[in-house]
């Protein structure tokens, strides 16, 4: 495989969209936290996204309203909003034994500690990871474009993750980005392991 170090805007307009195609379960009790968290306790590697309401007033902030985290197959999408970061939560971000995947996590956990204080352990944050691969561009989309020639919408970015329902839409961008953080890490293992892969000699561009 031939790992080009950037891409332009153009040819990122262009590709098919990427999407989970994975089972969405949207978890609104503690309840069904606890019962989320045990079935992602049996999963090695995990990828985690957040989501905050935008703020469009100077001065306004709010917290996490979502944390994503997801399997290959399933994707959970914690409404932090309704029950805060529970204590089966933080036992899973700080479990030792299985490595969350994510892209910007020190921003994500900077938030996530206005909600509890925890010790995030085992986390592997792909903006490094990708460096021996020649990657340069350091946003989820382009660096999930480089790997799989498809492109993540970024259409629902901005709109109010504490809504009193999430749409489809909603739905799908959140665990569609959580599940893209562990595919590009899978993909990545399987480069290293095989070594079948070459980094484009070209110029870096805009």
């Amino acid at each position: 495989m031939v790992i080009h170090r950037t891409i332009n805007k153009e040819i990122l307009k262009e590709l098919p969209k990427a999407a989970f195609t994975g089972q969405i379960h949207v978890v609104q009790t503690p309840w069904e936290a606890e019962k989320a968290v045990n079935y992602l306790k049996t999963c090695p590697q995990l990828g985690i996204d957040s989501e905050t309401r935008p703020s469009f007033n100077k001065g306004q902030s709010y917290k996490v309203a979502l944390l994503q985290i997801a399997s290959e197959e399933h994707c959970f999408l914690f409404r932090l909003n309704l029950t805060g970061l529970t204590l089966p939560i933080i036992t899973l971000l700080e479990n030792p034994s299985i490595t969350k995947i994510g892209l910007s996590l020190k921003d994500d956990f900077m938030m996530l500690h206005k909600r509890a204080p925890f010790e995030p352990r085992s986390v592997i944050e792909l903006q490094e990871f990708v460096r021996p691969f020649g990657i340069q561009d350091k946003s989820l989309q382009k660096i999930y474009a480089i790997l799989f020639g498809e492109k993540i919408s970024k259409n629902q970015q901005l709109s109010n993750w504490e809504a009193e329902i999430l749409t489809q839409s909603q739905q799908l961008y959140a665990a569609t980005d959580a599940w893209a953080c562990l595919n590009i890490y899978n993909r990545l293992q399987e480069l290293k392991k095989s070594g079948d892969f070459i980094i484009a000699a070209e110029e870096e561009t805009e």
